[in-house]
């Protein structure tokens, strides 16, 4: 089963100060590496907190950890903190600033038994 959505990406004081105690820590990418959907989307999935979804569109793929969301109902609509993770999926129309707003991304998410997406894999794409 897979799902269709729109993604809002948004900051989070929690990741930055975690992303200040470094990048590469499990802190970081626990706070970083996941997409936020509602209860009754993940129930359509087939999923649970903690349970891995890829996330893809015509830009690039991840896999991150599904996780509820605390606000109720927002079918089709997700949201993932802004971070490397979020960034594969955005297209480079989008401004290079050093702290971008918001943005809208649509992509399919689809449950797999394949691990988070490292960091340090990211960074390679973006390298090359």
């Amino acid at each position: 089963m897979d799902a269709d959505v729109t993604i809002v990406t948004f900051r989070d004081i929690f990741q930055d100060e975690a992303g200040k105690k470094g990048r590469y820590t499990d802190e970081y990418r626990d706070l970083s590496a996941r997409i936020i959907l509602d209860r009754q989307e993940m129930a359509r999935l087939g999923v649970k907190d903690g349970q891995r979804l890829k996330v893809q569109n015509d830009v690039g793929s991840v896999v991150v950890a599904a996780k509820a969301s605390e606000d109720e109902p927002h079918p089709a609509l997700a949201f993932m903190i802004s971070s490397p993770w979020s960034n594969q999926l955005v297209g480079d129309e989008v401004c290079n600033a050093s702290n971008p707003g918001p943005k809208r991304i649509t992509a399919r998410v689809s449950p797999t038994d394949d691990g988070i997406t490292q960091i340090s894999e990211l960074l390679q794409r973006m390298r090359a």
